[in-house]
């Protein structure tokens, strides 16, 4: 059997001066203490779960701590070490660059600087940014940039704009609702649709998007005519099938999600050739990534199925990754 040549689009890098300052901040991570990324470690476990190429990341916090310049030289500097990365070995890395919400001049800037000189392949966004979601009008102008660039974007849960429950790590749920929230934001904003051409990753499935879509749909529908919530219980099929074709614009990867209860949830909603591999490593340990990938390998999925969600799917937003393995 050839070896599956995952392309991995939820993996985080912490350059170590960037984890120095966080740890300074005294900062965990939807409640995770720190782990150490290095590209050597990195490419032991990509080698031993069968990802040939992982797109790098910096996970919540981002690099927002309140000031915009601060913001501004953190961006710069841990994308700056990320595309060093991907110079090193551009066949195993590539990379989503940070930027500066709720900046949005830092954030363009950045955007610009990212794509044109750094040549990153996407973008990571937190789903808020200062309580804000993804759909907030003060979020256009960045949007509009990089729906131009025709970019793709990866939508990373952070910390909910509300206090914590005592005793429960956010990774738990309330990264998913932060994701979900974010996604019912531009949806309900018309961002979705009005900005076409940027192609959205959802990381961890879509957070609850899979399970609640019918409720998603109901709630597109709050402000409309009554006539037309009468339309969808007759014309059942039709109108929901409008409706989720909107839904399905979506790209969602399987990190931590990756299990016989949550891909036949997402794969009911979502676009099967817009599902994704990933792992959440380093934050997920190497024998949780390890375990990921045994229960994703378990799940029953078709051939074809399984080659898109392992690499396929992933060559449509990252072409450049379509040559032989070198």
């Amino acid at each position: 059997m050839s070896k599956p040549r995952r392309i991995d689009v939820h993996h985080h890098f912490l350059p170590p001066d960037y984890a120095l300052m966080l740890r300074h901040k005294g900062i965990t991570p939807g409640g995770i203490p720190l782990p150490t990324w290095t590209a050597p470690l990195a490419a032991k476990i990509m080698g031993k779960v069968g990802v040939e190429t992982a797109i790098l990341s910096v996970s919540a916090p981002g690099v927002w701590f309140g000031d915009a310049r601060e913001a501004a030289r953190w961006a710069r500097s841990v994308n700056e070490s990320a595309a060093a990365v991907v110079s090193t070995a551009p066949r195993n890395f590539g990379f989503f660059a940070t930027l500066t919400l709720p900046d949005v001049d830092g954030a363009i800037t950045e955007a610009e600087h990212a794509l044109d000189v750094l040549h990153a392949d996407g973008i990571v966004l937190l789903a808020n940014n200062a309580g804000l979601y993804l759909g907030d009008p003060s979020f256009d102008r960045l949007l509009g940039l990089l729906n131009e660039r025709g970019a793709v974007v990866f939508v990373h849960p952070g910390e909910l704009p509300a206090e914590p429950v005592p005793g429960i790590p956010s990774f738990t749920a309330d990264f998913l609702l932060d994701t979900t929230r974010s996604a019912i934001s531009l949806i309900l904003s018309g961002a979705l649709e009005k900005y076409d051409r940027i192609q959205w990753i959802l990381a961890h499935a879509g957070g609850f998007v899979p399970y609640i879509a019918h409720r998603i749909i109901l709630t597109m529908l709050k402000n409309e005519p009554k006539w037309k919530l009468a339309a969808l219980a007759v014309n059942r099929r039709r109108e929901v099938e409008a409706r989720m074709a909107v839904i399905r614009r979506f790209w969602f990867d399987i990190a931590l999600s990756s299990t016989p209860t949550a891909i036949p949830s997402l794969l009911s909603v979502a676009d099967p050739h817009r599902v994704l591999y990933g792992t959440d490593f380093p934050f997920a340990p190497p024998a949780a990534v390890r375990y990921m990938r045994t229960e994703y390998e378990q799940t029953q999925l078709t051939r074809d199925q399984r080659r898109g969600i392992d690499r396929d799917n992933a060559l449509a937003l990252f072409p450049r990754l379509a040559s032989p393995s070198r």
